[in-house]
């Protein structure tokens, strides 16, 4: 399993951790290598050195965080606001082709219901029992499942900060 940086980024430097999966995403980037001393900041420099990272390059880190948090404040940019943005710009292209999402949705809706109705009544088939490709497939399709019930019916940001209080412990 690869190392996840992006995670201990969010994890040191919130901040910055929350501005990597959008579009400043660059310039996270750029902060977290200036603070790591790289000559090139790139993701895949910081994936390599922050495995083996210091404490003293961590709190370096931490520092950047605040510095781009302050950077953000001078430019007056809302990181949230930014995001919100980023989905409402994605909300916009499903209105603009509405059958492809909604046929993939419904399709998707009703392969959930089935799978449970199937193991409800049915239980799991005998030979799958175990099954790694079962296990594999189910969890794709609730997986996808949640991500589109998000996509239509938002997820908040509120809601992300307790599923990160509750998987810090």
């Amino acid at each position: 399993m690869a190392f996840d940086w992006k995670s201990l980024v969010k994890n040191v430097a919130p901040t910055i951790g929350t501005a990597l999966g959008g579009p400043l995403g660059g310039l996270a980037v750029k902060f977290v290598g200036d603070a790591l001393g790289l000559s090139e900041a790139t993701e895949e420099a910081i994936a390599k050195a922050l495995p083996g990272a210091t404490a003293e390059q961590l709190a370096a880190i931490k520092q950047a965080d605040q510095a781009f948090a302050t950077k953000m404040k001078e430019l007056d940019i809302d990181l949230e606001k930014v995001h919100a943005g980023d989905r409402a710009s994605a909300r916009q292209m499903a209105v603009i082709d509405h059958w492809t999402p909604r046929i993939l949705t419904t399709l998707n809706q009703i392969g959930v219901y089935a799978i449970l109705a199937m193991l409800i009544f049915k239980g799991i088939p005998k030979d799958m029992a175990g099954s790694e490709a079962f296990l594999l497939i189910v969890g794709a399709i609730l997986g996808s499942y949640t991500a589109s019930n998000n996509f239509y019916f938002g997820s908040s940001a509120s809601g992300r900060a307790k599923d990160e209080m509750l998987t810090k412990r």
